[in-house]
This record gives structure tokens, C-alpha cells and sequence, in this order.
């Protein structure tokens, strides 16, 4: 059963707050700089991906300077350059980029993003705001999908207030063709906003990134009513382990075809993998 891992971050960044820094510390006990050396290039990453039984992985760009750091599209397009395994994702902060639209497009047509990362917790705007519409306008006339940051984030200067799925329910609506994927699910706070919009969207996608998968059938009692919008996410490095992510997943008491769905089938339709 192949996999696609769909949230994976950078072992390097152009710069990190101290918040991020000490979360590395904490979670994985390694300083960014030892991230780097046993990470920080393409065939070292892929070695690890092959160790962790992962064929495809989405690595995100980010630009969060305030809580976590910043590595640009350039930085990740360059790294998965060369590899069909590698799918670069672009990251755009719709607040202080001086044009956000012109630098998604350069991303995708130039640098070759397939995909737009954003942060509402971490860059401070609300997922319905019209200043956000132009880039979505974009992402569907670009033919990529759009990833956000719901729910709750360990690193200082996160506000909350941004991470409720229902904020999507608008950007659902008004662009129905554009697949929106709702990452962490909206974790602790808002399980029910993220699976409710999923139900009724056909756009919108869920990502299990960061969420402990033997809890996925407590958190979500009716998971395989909704078989074809599950992705499976990692969020490594903060979750070290992927390799046994996978593994309890694939020994969760669901049917082979939804388990499939969620590690690799969803995913590779988004992606255009098939």
C-alpha cells in the first residue's frame, strides 16, 4: 500500500523564533542545526521517508515570522527539484506580502509549487477575510489546492481566534471547485466544525496531521462515512515517528479500502499522483 504523507516541514528554515526552537528541543531533543545536518538535504530526507515507509511527501514552505519562522517557496521548490516524490508547497503571508497574488502565481508557474500553505494562527487573519479571496481566486484558476492551519498551536504568539474550520464554511461556498484541506482537523477545539464542513462541502478535504491515530476513531465515530476526504499528514518533525503513524493506522478496525483511501488514494487525486 503506497503512502502520501501530506504535512511535512522543512528540518531547515531561513530563521526560527525561540518558541520554535525550544519545541524542537522539546519534542525531538535535537537543536535546528542537527535537524539540518541529519535532514537538510534531498537525498537524506528521502532516505529517512524510505525508512518511515512514505513513497510521496507535500513539503510546506512557511512564512510565520512572529511564531515559528520563515523558509520561503524558493528555498522548498529548489529542494524537491529533481525529485517526483517531493511535492513542493507554497506559502504566502496574505498580510504582509506586497502582492500576494503575483507571488502564489510566480511560485506555481515559475518555481513550481503545486500547492498554497497558509497560517491563520500563526500570520493573524481570519480564513473568510475578502483580503485572503484573491488568493484563493488563484489557487483555482492555478488548479492547486489550498491547505490551512485550523485549531490550537503550541508556539508563543499563536491566537487562537483564527483556527475554527467554520470560518472555511464561506471560502466553501463561494469557490466550490477550489479543494480546501482543513489540516489538524481543528484539533482539540472545533473536531465537529472540521468533519461537519466536510460532510457538506464536496470541496473539502481533512488532514490528520499532528492527531494521535489511535485516538482518529474516538475523535471521529463516523470516520468512514467520510472515506473519501480523509488525507494522511504526519507534522514532522514535531511528530518524530511517522513509521509508526502508519503502522497504527493500517491496524485501526477500518475496512482496507478506507485505510487506503486515507494513506494514499484522497491525496494522489488532489496531487494528480494518478
Amino acid at each position: 500500500m503506497s503512502v502520501v504523507d501530506f504535512h511535512i516541514h522543512m528540518a531547515y528554515y531561513h530563521s526560527y523564533t525561540p518558541g520554535f526552537v525550544e519545541f524542537l528541543m522539546r519534542q525531538r531533543g535535537e537543536t535546528p542545526e542537527e535537524m539540518v545536518a541529519k535532514y537538510g538535504t534531498p537525498e537524506k530526507l528521502l532516505a529517512f521517508l524510505d525508512g518511515s515507509g512514505v513513497d510521496f511527501a507535500v513539503l510546506l514552505a512557511e512564512m510565520s515570522p512572529i511564531t515559528t519562522g520563515v523558509i520561503d517557496s524558493d528555498y522548498v521548490a529548489a529542494f524537491c527539484r529533481g525529485s517526483r516524490r517531493l511535492i513542493p508547497f507554497a506559502s504566502v503571508n496574505p498580510r504582509t506580502a506586497p502582492d500576494p497574488v503575483k507571488e502564489l502565481r510566480r511560485a506555481v508557474t515559475v518555481l513550481g509549487c503545486r500547492g498554497l500553505k497558509l497560517y491563520p494562527t500563526y500570520q493573524m487573519f481570519y480564513p473568510n477575510d475578502p483580503m485572503v479571496y484573491p488568493l484563493y481566486a488563484a489557487c483555482r484558476e492555478l488548479g492547486i489546492p489550498v491547505m490551512l492551519h485550523t485549531g490550537s498551536s503550541v508556539f508563543p504568539g499563536s491566537r487562537l481566534k483564527y483556527g475554527d474550520p467554520l470560518f472555511l464554511d464561506d471560502v466553501a461556498v463561494d469557490f466550490p471547485d477550489l479543494p480546501i484541506v482543513v489540516a489538524h482537523c481543528g484539533r482539540p477545539f472545533w473536531y465537529d466544525h472540521a468533519f461537519a464542513l466536510a460532510r457538506l462541502h464536496p470541496n473539502v478535504y481533512l488532514d490528520v496531521a499532528g492527531l494521535p491515530p489511535q485516538k482518529l476513531p474516538i475523535y471521529f465515530p463516523e470516520f468512514e462515512r467520510l472515506a473519501e476526504k480523509w488525507i494522511f499528514g504526519s507534522d514532522w518533525p514535531g511528530v518524530p515517528d511517522i513509521r509508526k503513524n502508519i503502522e497504527t493506522i493500517r491496524g485501526l478496525p477500518w475496512s482496507e479500502a478506507t485505510k487506503q483511501k486515507l494513506l494514499y488514494e484522497n491525496a494522489a487525486r488532489l496531487l494528480r499522483l494518478t
